[in-house]
């Protein structure tokens, strides 16, 4: 066995899916490592036990095992948990006629997600064939400059059915956009935090939007650059890009809320990422309008996303009550450990009855012009109320009689039990 999957399987699969297509392309370098046949053996033993019929059961079971890669990359990058995926394609509601992109897509699990959230919402998708084949080779566009990412996304992206997704290497922030400007009707990602690149290793259209070193600007530059108008985004930003005070801070944040429809800004916990990076975080959804369009922007602290916050990252709650579509509705106790499913639920009130919801309540609306008064700030508690509960408290003199009446029945405690052990 370990020679027919050396010396036989592994040839094979670096031609799987045909000449020129991006997987060939991807897996060209792929060389079985398994250092033993013991080993081997041991593998395909855990693996001959499961369920492998169902493409759902393949995918899952690869999700599971990139789970397990702890660290964060070289570049900064890292796995992003399944539910808060799951959280921002249910909020963008990708449909069949979607080209979507992640232009920072790692192991490819935006994409992946989008491709089940059509298979659960639009099944009969399939039945066009003009559908069926724009979802197998045009819906699903993903770069990255790692090569070892992109075999595992065109992997991940195979296992879960999808033939033919346009995953290629490229250097988002250092390669002009010439054929990718206002392409894309849905943009998803969680890009790399915390890098900085010189001027001239960055591409010039996106210094034309903001000229800044920092990574995480320049991915926002990109992401408006990529969106056709019209085109929506839910993207991850660290909270540093909501209040940063410097000049690139404030522009690229007046440019999505007054020449763009800034619509909501979603503060997740900061053990969301653990055990990676403790760094805080927010989701951005935004839609490229090129005239304006922000009437007010949506602000929900989420409390709990249905996993403990620190390392180890334990489940709260049953597998049938997590993730933003819980299979059974949960009481307010459970919504305490899990805000994900309320997200959803309030996010399609945001017009209507979350405009009248207080400061003090865990969303609200704020005014556009408000914003645009304090520096374009986005930070959820630059707005939020805090109610101290009122506390009565007796006058100094009152205290001080009462402290001195106890002093005195301690004194008279203490001269009775004198008295009883003479």
């Amino acid at each position: 066995m370990y020679e027919v999957v050396g010396e036989h399987v592994f040839p094979w699969l670096r031609t799987l899916g045909g000449d020129g297509t991006a997987y060939a392309n991807h897996m060209k370098d792929a060389r079985f490592t398994n250092p033993t046949a013991a080993l081997l053996v041991k593998v395909v033993d855990l693996i001959a036990v499961l369920p492998m019929e169902g493409r759902d059961t393949k995918g899952d079971l690869y999700e599971y095992m990139l789970s397990k890669i702890a660290t964060a990359g070289q570049n900064g990058q890292f796995r992003t948990p399944r539910h808060i995926i799951q959280l921002m394609v249910e909020l963008t509601q990708p449909t069949p006629t979607d080209l979507v992109c992640d232009p920072a897509c790692g192991t490819a699990g935006f994409l992946v997600a989008v491709g089940e959230s059509l298979r659960r919402h639009h099944p009969n998708l399939f039945h066009n064939r003009q559908q069926r084949e724009h979802f197998h080779s045009g819906l699903f566009n993903g770069f990255d400059f790692d090569s070892t990412m992109l075999r595992i996304g065109s992997m991940n992206m195979l296992l879960h059915g999808i033939e033919q997704p346009n995953i290629v290497y490229r250097d988002s922030l250092a390669q002009d956009h010439a054929g990718e400007t206002e392409k894309y009707t849905l943009v998803l990602a969680n890009p790399p935090f915390a890098g900085s690149l010189d001027y001239e290793n960055t591409a010039k259209d996106l210094l034309q939007v903001v000229k800044t070193k920092k990574t995480e600007l320049l991915f926002l530059a990109l992401f408006l650059r990529l969106l056709k108008p019209g085109g929506r985004a839910a993207v991850i930003v660290p909270d540093g890009v909501l209040f940063g005070s410097s000049k690139a801070h404030r522009e690229l944040r007046r440019i999505l809320v007054e020449e763009q429809q800034l619509q909501a800004v979603i503060s997740l916990p900061a053990g969301t990422f653990r055990p990676y990076a403790g760094v805080s975080t927010a989701v951005l959804l935004f839609t490229r309008t090129d005239s304006g369009g922000t009437d007010q922007v949506w602000f929900y602290d989420v409390e709990a996303d249905g996993w403990s916050l620190d390392d180890k990252r334990q489940p709260l709650l049953p597998d049938e009550k997590l993730g933003p579509l819980p299979e059974q509705p949960l009481n307010e106790e459970e919504h305490a450990r899990n805000n994900l499913p309320d997200v959803l639920a309030r996010w399609s009130d945001r017009a209507t009855t979350e405009c009248e919801r207080p400061r003090s309540a865990q969303s609200f609306c704020v005014p556009k012009a408000e914003i645009a008064e304090k520096n374009y700030d986005l930070s959820l508690n630059r707005y939020k109320e805090v109610v101290y509960e009122e506390v009565n408290h007796d006058p100094p003199q009152k205290i001080l009689a009462d402290l001195k009446a106890l002093e005195n029945e301690i004194i008279q405690g203490i001269e009775e039990l004198e008295g009883l052990l003479k």
